[in-house]
C-alpha cells in the first residue's frame, strides 16, 4: 500500500468520523464517541455510519466524495467538528474535496475491525471506543491506554499501542509515548491482543 494513499484516506475517513458523525452527534445527544461496526463505523447514539467506501444513513446510501459539507446536506446533519473539547482535529476543510482510495479504506477498517476484536478479548469488560480527536481506538484499565490506530502524522503505518500514564522504561517501551507496534506485525486479533497483554504485564 502506498504510503501517501494511505495517509489521503485516511484523513479523509478521520474528517467524515469528526464533521459528520461525531460533530453532529455530539451537538444532538452530547457525545463524541464512536464505535467500530459492521465494514466501518458508527456513531453511538447517531445513525450514520460509514461502510465501506459509502456513508450509510436513514435517508440512504452516499459516497464518500465531494466535501464534507456536500456529505451532511445530504445525510440530512449539520456538518462540523465537535466545538470546544480538544484543539487536535483531522484538520479536513468543510468544502475541501474528499479523496478515498477503496483499497486504503479497507485496509484501515479491517484493522479497526481487528483491534476492536482484540481489546473486547483482552477486556471483555471495557467497551472499546473510536475516538474521533486522533482517529483511534482504545480502552483505559488501570492507569494505562490499549488501542489501535490509523496512523497520526507522525506514523503514516497503522499501528497498536500500549500508552502508561506515567513513563516507564525497558526494551518494551520502543516509542515515546509508551509502546508501539505496526499493524503488519500483528496479522490476527490474536495476535494483537496478546501484544496488549504482555503490555499490562510490563505495566
Amino acid at each position: 500500500m502506498d504510503e501517501q494513499v494511505l495517509a489521503t484516506t485516511r484523513r479523509a475517513l478521520h474528517g467524515v468520523a469528526e464533521s459528520v458523525i461525531a460533530g453532529p452527534q455530539y451537538r444532538s445527544h452530547g457525545t463524541i464517541r464512536l464505535a467500530v461496526s459492521s465494514g466501518g463505523f458508527a456513531g453511538v447514539a447517531a445513525p450514520l455510519r460509514v461502510q465501506g467506501t459509502e456513508l450509510v444513513g436513514p435517508g440512504g446510501r452516499w459516497p464518500l466524495r465531494g466535501t464534507l459539507r456536500e456529505l451532511g446536506v445530504a445525510a440530512g446533519v449539520d456538518p462540523g467538528a465537535p466545538e470546544g473539547l480538544y484543539s487536535d482535529t483531522s484538520g479536513v476543510d468543510l468544502d475541501e474535496p474528499l479523496a478515498v482510495d477503496p483499497a486504503a479504506t479497507e485496509l484501515i477498517e479491517e484493522w479497526f475491525a481487528r483491534g476492536d476484536a482484540a481489546l473486547r478479548a483482552f477486556a471483555p469488560e471495557a467497551g472499546p471506543v473510536l475516538w474521533p480527536e486522533h482517529f483511534d481506538l482504545g480502552i483505559a484499565l488501570e492507569e494505562v491506554n490499549y488501542g489501535v490506530s490509523a496512523g497520526d502524522p507522525g506514523h503514516t503505518r497503522p499501528y497498536a499501542y500500549v500508552v502508561p500514564w506515567t513513563s516507564r522504561e525497558g526494551e518494551f517501551w520502543n516509542a515515546p509515548f509508551g509502546a508501539r507496534r505496526w499493524a503488519t506485525d500483528l496479522p490476527d486479533a490474536a495476535a494483537v491482543a496478546a501484544f496488549f497483554t504482555e503490555g499490562r504485564a510490563q505495566a
